[in-house]
């Protein structure tokens, strides 16, 4: 990683990340699932994420279809870690692939295909 940040907003975006993409996971497997469907996933995915849909639900338009309302929710996780956490810690935005999170995951990814 290229910035020395405190251990703990580094805890702090892993967790918000997995969150973003726990929702946006549950998005993507609802276009093959119902909601209520057996498949193990998908239950783990509704169990995961419907406290955070409903401590939410205070903020989120009535016209928004269902299925994505999960989506909605990962956004404003998106927008915390883009804007937010920067602003706070004192930089301008940082840019695509600055997210530790998906930093980590891109360096893996890298190196598992012989890139540097």
């Amino acid at each position: 990683m290229s910035a020395n940040f405190h251990p703990l907003v580094y805890l702090v975006d892993y967790i918000m990340g997995m969150i973003m993409w726990t929702l946006i996971g549950r998005v993507a497997m609802n276009i093959f699932q119902r909601e209520d469907s057996n498949f193990f996933f998908m239950k783990v995915f509704v169990k995961l994420t419907d406290p955070l849909i409903n401590s939410f639900r205070v903020i989120t338009p009535s016209f928004i279809i269902k299925p994505l309302v999960p989506l909605y929710v990962a956004w404003f996780f998106y927008m915390f870690r883009f804007y937010l956490m920067p602003y706070l810690m004192g930089y301008s935005v940082m840019g695509m692939l600055s997210f530790p999170l998906e930093s980590e995951i891109a360096i893996q990814i890298y190196q598992i295909f012989g890139k540097n």
